[in-house]
């Protein structure tokens, strides 16, 4: 499976946030090829994602999307690999969020709960969830703490 990480604003790599990322993101591609984007903003992340090939798979992170637990978010990644879906895009949006043109593209919206989060703590939480999500899948002892 192919993972799109993708941020739009810029990208601040000197933080122990950006570390942290960094480093889940590493252990992920041990369970899917996981590549970055970031985009400056939402008009450049929109015009990339209309030269890409379809098929893909659009989650975007929004405080107003679904929340879902470790276990279901496990659970949709492999259904949606069942499915035939073999690259999963996730986008952290600009400051002020998404705005409603695209976040009606979407497939799906994921959110990690009403509150507003700092761009490098969702980043951050977003990269957690999917190594732990991965982990799950394959039974690895990470998600139950052993």
């Amino acid at each position: 499976m192919n993972l799109v990480f993708c941020r739009t604003g810029r990208a601040r790599q000197d933080s122990a946030w950006s570390f942290l990322t960094a480093s889940y993101l590493q252990r992920l591609r041990s369970y899917a090829s996981v590549k970055e984007e970031i985009f400056l903003t939402e008009e450049r992340f929109l015009s990339a994602l209309e030269r890409r090939a379809h098929g893909f798979y659009l989650f975007l992170l929004d405080q107003r999307g679904k929340q879902l637990s470790s276990a279901q978010f496990a659970q949709q990644l492999r259904s949606l690999e069942e499915a035939g879906h073999h690259e999963l895009i996730f986008c952290i949006g600009p400051a002020d969020g998404f705005s409603d043109s695209t976040r009606s593209r979407a497939n799906f919206l994921l959110s990690f709960g009403p509150m507003t989060l700092p761009h490098q703590m969702a980043a951050l939480l977003l990269a957690e969830q999917l190594y732990r999500a991965f982990t799950i899948l394959a039974g690895h002892p990470y998600h139950s703490g052993h």
